[in-house]
């Protein structure tokens, strides 16, 4: 389970194959602390997610909503490393964690870290791939290069505006899935989705090799169930980093009341 972009990829394909979307959470790594994250995990994996997203936290998040700055902003607080991500994934692999899990976070650490010493320690934890939303295709060959080598996967991003020929290249570069932004603007709860998703998703999966997931703006159960029928996997965000947001002062609770939340989003999944 530890190799890379495959093991993302089987992933989605093996919950597809039992008649699923994938389910794809995200959260805000070190919000309110990395021993948290760490629980949150866990009650990720058995809440059923099928791959989980690691937000790494950044003092600029371009692409992200208020929900997921302040998360953000909490995170940075704690003065996380992408050295002490690494230690965290690679623990909860020793203990026999199996979901793959692929870090989001904007190019500035990642480059600063240096991509080849990021992807080689990244396969040596079990971290299975990353999402850098600020890195272009005109831009990502190094990156895209490195995660080959590394065997890990490089999810690329396209958006509703993204033209067909467009959409075909990023498609083809992107390995574990193809993350297709379902609304143009900033990540957040949306309580409706554009009326022309399906379609374009449609196109998105009949151009792409890779699975499709689709995220931004996804929040509640019924949406995910609608979802369901023209996505691959389905990414849920901010919704979950608000339920950590308003347990802040009862950790106590917080763990269970994402596990529950999660565990309804992937009831939702069913075809």
């Amino acid at each position: 389970m530890r190799n890379g972009a495959r093991a993302v990829e089987e992933a989605i394909r093996k919950a597809n194959e039992r008649g699923e979307a994938a389910l794809i959470p995200f959260i805000e790594g070190a919000d309110p602390s990395l021993e948290v994250t760490a629980e949150l995990l866990w009650a990720l994996e058995e809440a059923g997610a099928d791959v989980i997203e690691l937000g790494f936290p950044f003092s600029d998040p371009l692409a992200d909503g208020p929900i997921i700055q302040e998360a953000a902003q909490r995170a940075l607080k704690n003065r996380p490393t992408l050295s002490d991500f690494l230690a965290l994934v690679e623990n909860l692999r020793q203990k026999g964690f199996k979901t793959p899990i692929v870090i989001m976070g904007y190019l500035n650490p990642f480059y600063r870290f240096g991509l080849e010493n990021f992807a080689k320690q990244a396969q040596k934890a079990g971290l299975n791939g990353a999402i850098i939303p600020d890195l272009p295709l005109e831009e990502a060959k190094p990156w895209l290069k490195i995660a080959r080598r590394y065997q890990l996967a490089a999810v690329m991003l396209a958006a509703p505006t993204t033209p067909p020929e467009r959409l075909a290249r990023i498609a083809q570069n992107s390995s574990g899935f193809l993350y297709y932004v379902s609304v143009t603007g900033i990540t957040g709860a949306r309580n409706k989705l554009p009326e022309d998703l399906a379609l374009k998703l449609d196109l998105a999966r009949e151009l792409s090799p890779v699975p499709v997931g689709v995220g931004f703006g996804i929040s509640r159960p019924e949406q995910v169930a609608h979802l369901a029928n023209f996505a691959d996997a389905i990414v849920v965000g901010s919704a979950i980093v608000k339920i950590i947001a308003a347990h802040l002062k009862k950790p106590a609770s917080l763990v269970k009341a994402v596990r529950d939340f999660v565990t309804e989003l992937k009831a939702a999944t069913k075809r």
